[in-house]
């Protein structure tokens, strides 16, 4: 081979490996700071990773929201109809936070399965709901209903979160809408 060729190779190789350790840096980049969004119902049934934080999105629970006296902490369940995620939210509350309307949590999982939310985001109005939780909650209302024809119990084994057991919504054509 002559030099010049050897200079070429070295150069090619170079490159190459050079474009695959930037490539290799950026993806793990990306997936270091990717957020998932879970819905309730994938919260409880999959499981989330305790070590990394995700979303969780759906409905604030009726009667669920519960206030600490003399701090900040919020504690509330948010719903897909099918199951609902305990969650610990300390800070100001977005001003349309409220039972019955959905609601978006970033955060982690506590060792005690309380999901605790470092940042809330409350849907704007009563017409926009994100895609993601809108298909979420009509799929956890689907399942609820499935899971109740086939005669299975409301709470599958060893399931951390809490089974909610409201189909009035799914009579009224609600799930169609989203919300």
């Amino acid at each position: 081979m002559t030099p010049t060729r050897k200079r070429r190779l070295v150069m090619v190789t170079a490159l190459v490996a050079g474009v695959g350790l930037a490539t290799t840096l950026a993806l793990r980049a990306f997936q270091e700071n990717m957020l998932y969004f879970y819905s309730p119902t994938e919260f409880v049934e999959l499981g989330v990773p305790e070590e990394r934080t995700i979303r969780v999105g759906g409905l604030v629970a009726d009667g669920s929201v519960r206030r600490m006296p003399g701090s900040m902490t919020i504690e509330f369940q948010v719903t897909d109809h099918a199951y609902a995620v305990p969650v610990s939210y300390t800070g100001v509350l977005p001003d349309l936070f409220r039972e019955g309307q959905g609601v978006v949590a970033r955060g982690r999982i506590s060792d005690n399965g309380v999901f605790v939310a470092e940042n809330l985001m409350a849907k704007h109005d009563e017409n926009y709901m994100p895609p993601e939780v809108a298909q979420a909650l009509h799929a956890g209302k689907m399942r609820a209903i499935e899971r109740a024809q086939q005669g299975f119990p409301n709470e599958p084994e060893g399931n951390s979160g809490t089974t909610v057991a409201d189909d009035s919504a799914a009579a009224d054509g609600s799930a169609a809408r989203g919300y």
